[in-house]
């Protein structure tokens, strides 16, 4: 089933659930709410190095590993919290402002492995790793209102912490580096749902959302390789990880 179908599935059952209150709604005012659903992202994710005359690697090794290093994940999981907001109501016109934040448990890995083309029987392995947490939204709501229902758009600012955590690894001597590291970044956000009153305090909701948060960058020097151990400062790593953001939602609103 589609993103769409999903949407469309958790609008209906709303409805239905809403038929019996035979009251047109007064949307006016400030909502409380909890929301819940699933997140389900795309994160382009690279692990590159650089040829030195006083480094750790054979000028064929660095396209090797940057090949290999350079894919896409896809972190899903649930997401859930806590929703406030104020509605102002003219005639069938609904406008709003939305805050809401949220618990993202979100996250996915991939691992590459290949030979050095200098050197015969062995090779090196790339495992990288995305993870997306604590989502805040502060959004615009315009809608139609009609009988019980509202349907929206929403748009406007959102935040979230993305996290990086690779590590290198290879056959040729004991080679090992890793680096994480976190940020968090803001980006528009937009979407579209549909409301239900239940009665003349609560509704019910399912929403979609979408948001783009850029990429996060880090830089890490610190491969070690042989027996005994030997720091390789001028091999550093470049790592990094952007990530797009698809979030599906149902809720409960009461409104004072």
């Amino acid at each position: 089933m589609n993103n769409f179908k999903k949407l469309a599935v958790a609008v209906a059952l709303c409805a239905c659930a809403g038929g019996a209150f035979a009251q047109d709604t007064d949307w006016n005012g400030f909502y409380v709410g909890v929301n819940a659903g699933h997140a389900h992202g795309s994160s382009n994710v690279t692990t590159s190095t650089v040829y030195s005359g006083s480094g750790y690697f054979d000028t064929s090794s660095v396209p090797a590993i940057g090949a290999a290093g350079t894919g896409e994940v896809s972190p899903s999981g649930f997401v859930g919290g806590v929703t406030g907001g104020f509605n102002w109501q003219h005639g069938g016109a609904v406008f709003g402002l939305e805050a809401d934040f949220d618990s993202l448990n979100t996250d996915d890995s991939r691992s590459a492995s290949a030979d050095y083309p200098c050197c015969a029987g062995t090779g090196f392995t790339v495992a990288e790793k995305t993870k997306a947490s604590d989502l805040l939204t502060l959004r615009g709501r315009f809608g139609i209102a009609s009988g019980h229902s509202l349907l929206y758009v929403t748009a406007g600012w959102a935040r979230a912490k993305i996290e990086i955590d690779d590590r290198f690894t290879d056959t040729f001597a004991d080679a090992q580096e890793n680096f994480r590291g976190s940020k968090t970044n803001s980006d528009w956000i937009y979407g579209v749902g549909y409301e239900h009153a239940i009665d003349d305090k609560w509704s019910i909701k399912a929403e979609y959302l979408h948001a783009d948060f850029g990429k996060v960058t880090g830089v890490s020097n610190n491969l070690m390789a042989y027996s005994p151990v030997e720091a390789f400062p001028d091999s550093p790593f470049t790592h990094s990880a952007d990530l797009e953001l698809n979030l599906f939602r149902v809720g409960v609103n009461y409104r004072f």
